[in-house]
């Protein structure tokens, strides 16, 4: 492939959020190149998130990427909470008029918009590290990167960093604010070769720490357990936390887990980070390069999700009808969505989580809102309209 020198989008990061937005782009006939500082095969090993909101679903079907989700992915209609031995099913589509999330790895979104980009020829051009970003007051904005040993310009109309958390597109953002919370505990997080013990995701309140059971395939269990936030992997044995695992997940009367060979593990710190604004001239912020949420409420990849669909509405409006409303009204509408997703996933990792040397006060405060939700329908329904996402706007436009 030529190196492209002019585009009309340049779209830095192919992860899920750059991947979507070049995808609905493309296909509502506008160009786009995008930028990836790693190779194919590193961002298609790349482990994140593995729950899908309806709304992410319905994107991404809608726009011809669904084919190999609705194969492979695992819909799920409500989570379980396990606290004082006891566990209680929140029932998604009774709460929510008929919505749902899906069980599909982040891993095999990226391999089909990866698919469906290349069978259109559109740019994707990997192993290309973005150095800056200049122009972005003006209406030819050019970003510069490094690919094949040399330095190239890539000038555009417009460009959309999708880079993360670590990009270069967040620091060319003049003026921006930032707001950040640590968390004082991280997850340990296991890959293992066990079919799942359950049905659905278990999200366990424990006096040793908050667990999390779910799965990434009908063969592949997915795990967490809350650990200090700088636990040492070499604390743990395989046998060490299988018996974590099933301390924390155990109920009154017998409940068994499986267990098999771990294949991967890692720690994860815990933090919330949100940049303002998400747009300065022709720069966009989306994705991780503009936020980052606690995983517990399963909310990253369908923030980014969110954020692409709004601004290829939003391109969409621009370029064909001159109309500029979406694109100044970007970043307070993405904001909107972001800070809803910040409180839901900060409600569902205090209410879970044991806090270092945590009060007896506090945990009879976390005891009280866990048999709350599990009781009360009208607190069921808030955690499970936030769980399976707000609608989307600018859908049904994007894919006509």
């Amino acid at each position: 492939m030529a190196t492209p020198h002019r585009t009309q989008v340049a779209i830095i990061g192919a992860g899920p959020a750059g991947l979507l937005l070049g995808h609905l782009l493309q296909r509502r006939g506008i160009d786009t190149v995008v930028l990836e500082s790693r190779g194919r095969a590193y961002v298609e090993r790349r482990q994140r998130a593995g729950i899908l909101e309806q709304g992410t679903v319905d994107v991404l079907r809608a726009s011809g990427a669904g084919e190999r989700l609705d194969r492979r992915g695992l819909r799920h209609d409500g989570i379980e909470l396990r606290f004082d031995g006891e566990g209680h099913r929140i029932d998604f589509p009774s709460l929510t008029g008929g919505r749902s999330v899906t069980v599909y790895a982040q891993t095999e979104v990226v391999k089909d918009l990866i698919a469906l980009r290349l069978e259109t020829g559109a740019p994707l051009v990997f192993e290309a590290e973005a150095l800056d970003v200049t122009g972005i007051d003006t209406d030819a904005p050019q970003v510069r990167y490094r690919h094949g040993g040399r330095e190239h310009v890539l000038t555009c109309d417009v460009v959309a960093a999708c880079d993360g958390f670590h990009g270069i597109g967040r620091r060319a953002l003049p003026n921006a604010r930032t707001f950040e919370r640590v968390y004082p505990y991280s997850w340990l997080g296991i890959l293992a070769d066990v079919a799942p013990s359950c049905d659905e995701l278990i999200y366990a309140h424990h006096p040793n720490g908050f667990a999390l059971h779910s799965m990434r395939t009908p063969e592949i269990s997915r795990l967490y357990l809350q650990v200090p936030p700088d636990e040492d992997l070499a604390n743990w044995s395989d046998a060490r936390i299988w018996d974590e695992l099933a301390t924390r997940f155990a109920i009154d009367g017998g409940w068994k887990l499986d267990t098999g060979p771990i294949t991967d593990r890692g720690v994860t710190p815990m933090r919330s980070f949100v940049t303002e604004p998400m747009r300065h001239g022709r720069l966009f912020l989306a994705g991780d390069a503009a936020h980052i949420v606690p995983p517990t409420g399963a909310k990253g990849l369908n923030l980014a999700a969110a954020d692409v669909t709004l601004l290829a509405s939003a391109l969409l409006r621009w370029y064909r009808d001159g109309d500029e409303t979406g694109l100044d009204g970007y970043s307070a509408d993405a904001l909107n969505r972001v800070w809803r997703a910040e409180q839901f996933s900060y409600f569902m990792t205090s209410m879970l989580h044991v806090a270092p040397e945590q009060d007896p006060f506090e945990l009879k405060l976390q005891l009280a809102q866990l048999h709350y939700t599990a009781r009360s329908e009208a607190a069921a329904a808030s955690l499970a309209e936030n769980y399976v996402g707000l609608p989307l706007p600018g859908v049904a436009e994007l894919t006509a």
